[in-house]
């Protein structure tokens, strides 16, 4: 079975994101610096895709199997990031 997003809205400190299994998961705005630096007209541009979010104008992605596995913004992580 594979689990897409379905929703996405913020509030002050969290991403709330629902998944098409009916759950709905929050993370920290602070696990991804660009989003919580963004506005909240930026952070509404999102594009909900099969495997995840994406910001075009943020250059942004953050996978529905990251959030499932508490993982935060990766890119600066060096060689060790997956």
């Amino acid at each position: 079975m594979s689990i897409s997003a379905t929703e996405v809205r913020f509030d002050a400190d969290q991403m709330w994101v629902g998944l098409s299994d009916g759950r709905t998961v929050g993370v920290p705005l602070a696990w991804f610096p660009r989003l919580m630096a963004a506005s909240p007209a930026e952070r509404e541009a999102v594009e909900i895709g099969a495997y995840g979010l994406h910001w075009e104008a943020l250059d942004e992605d953050v996978s529905v199997q990251g959030l499932l596995a508490g993982h935060g913004d990766r890119t600066a992580r060096g060689p060790e990031a997956a």
